[in-house]
């Protein structure tokens, strides 16, 4: 019907009909209890959100286009999410723009991409209201990505170039949001975005992290349910620094051993894991009773298999037993209000069509952690060390998540060793982003 009215230019008739076929596979969607099931089904129909969402914004309803976007992204992590909540709301449903706007403080401002075939969309949500962004630039999806993947490559063989890209991209992209300095930011990414640093994007010859705190949300629903969940949490640290593997696989990391008895400094009676006590059953055994959790480790994603991602944990036996994002899955994790994988590429995986990020993003989330903090590329010891200590040293004042990651950034930045966004921007803060440690 929706095909036979757009033939007919009745864009506003094929427009409804699209969002009744919407309402219908949403219907049909939560009569399978099968995770892949309910991914593939809405993978499959991602072309039909797609028509829904750039008829609802040629017809100036910019309202309607953003829910329908939050209503294709990360269903089955949302499922999960509020099942861990225990939201009793029948089918896990996502909140609208108005639900959502009420939730936000003044200061707090939602920024939701959407990569569309042939250009880009955004959504702006304040309190105030919700307003579509005008992009200057078409930016199809398969341009986005060729972006990303060069500014990536920039910042991981550490160019002198970065800056100049850094520069063109925030101004494609930041611009024209037209976001205030200083307003708390959650950026919503969608398809290749996800693996872009926004805080290492530069708008009026600053970094975006040293004009606003900035955290990022696979959708905003999810954030917004984790933040409603874990408001504080209380300083109980778990940490695990430099395990024992074999030196063929991976080199010692000392700078994380320093890292996690720094950090134990600012948690008296926090639980400490070394060498080979670092290992992956006490892990399984611990971190579900530990509010924070730090793990210092190498990791290495699989971009084929992302359940196969893994943190590399200490050998048992002589034999190796990482901690694979498969593992974390079938955790408990509703009491662990943050965990912070201090390794390489933790924060990688693979977009799927219904923006599914499977790796550990969707595996701790889903087990029932609140915030996480997971990294972009290949990280520095000594940088990811000294940004690490300032951020707890911040969260054991009891100061907000965001802010806290902020500053930590903002010290590394403030090195002129550590200048370049290498070192300091490869760790995203995911998820709840009003988290607070309660002193």
């Amino acid at each position: 019907m929706a095909r036979s009215e757009q033939a007919l230019g009745q864009d506003a008739a094929a427009a409804q009909a699209l969002d009744q076929a919407i309402d219908e596979f949403d219907k049909a969607r939560a009569q399978f209890r099968s995770d892949e099931f309910k991914m593939g089904l809405f993978s499959d129909l991602q072309s039909v959100f797609e028509r829904a969402i750039a008829l609802h914004s040629r017809l100036g309803q910019p309202a309607q286009a953003f829910d329908i976007s939050e209503r294709s992204r990360a269903r089955a992590l949302l499922d999960a999410v509020a099942g861990r909540a225990q939201i009793d709301r029948g089918e896990a449903a996502a909140l609208d723009a108005d639900t959502l706007r009420a939730m936000l403080r003044p200061d707090e401002v939602v920024v939701a991409y959407h990569t569309l075939p042939d250009r880009l969309l955004a959504w702006v949500l304040t309190r105030d209201g919700v307003r579509e962004v005008t992009f200057p630039v078409a930016l199809p999806r398969a341009d986005l990505a060729r972006l990303v993947d060069a500014y990536r490559d920039a910042l991981i063989r550490i160019s002198p170039n970065a800056q100049a890209v850094s520069d063109k991209i925030g101004q494609l992209l930041l611009a024209p949001l037209q976001v205030p300095a200083g307003k708390r930011l959650v950026i919503v990414p969608h398809g290749p975005l996800h693996y872009l640093p926004f805080q290492a994007l530069r708008l009026d010859g600053q970094y975006l992290i040293e004009r606003n705190p900035i955290s990022i949300a696979p959708s905003i629903s999810i954030a917004a349910r984790l933040a409603q969940r874990t408001p504080t949490a209380s300083a109980r640290l778990l940490a695990f620094g430099n395990p024992a593997i074999n030196p063929d696989v991976a080199d010692p990391l000392p700078g994380a051993e320093r890292e996690v008895q720094a950090l134990a400094r600012q948690f008296p009676g926090a639980r400490l894991y070394f060498r080979e006590q670092a290992n992956k059953d006490n892990f399984l055994k611990d971190a579900p009773s530990s509010p924070l959790v730090h793990v210092a480790a190498h990791a290495m994603a699989d971009t084929l298999d992302p359940l196969h991602s893994k943190v590399l944990l200490a050998d048992e036996n002589g034999q190796p037993n990482y901690l694979e994002a498969k593992d974390v899955m079938g955790m408990k994790l509703g009491g662990v209000a943050m965990v912070a994988l201090s390794a390489c590429e933790s924060g990688l995986g693979r977009v799927e069509n219904g923006d599914e990020v499977l790796g550990f993003t969707r595996s701790f989330l889903s087990a029932g952690t609140s915030t996480l903090l997971a990294s972009l590329w290949p990280v520095s010891d000594a940088a990811t060390e000294q940004l690490m200590t300032t951020l707890y040293a911040d969260l054991a004042k009891g100061e907000p998540v965001q802010d806290a990651m902020r500053d930590a950034q903002r010290a590394v930045l403030a090195n002129p060793e550590t200048a370049h966004p290498y070192y300091w921007a490869p760790f995203n803060l995911i998820g709840n982003w009003r988290l607070q440690v309660a002193p």
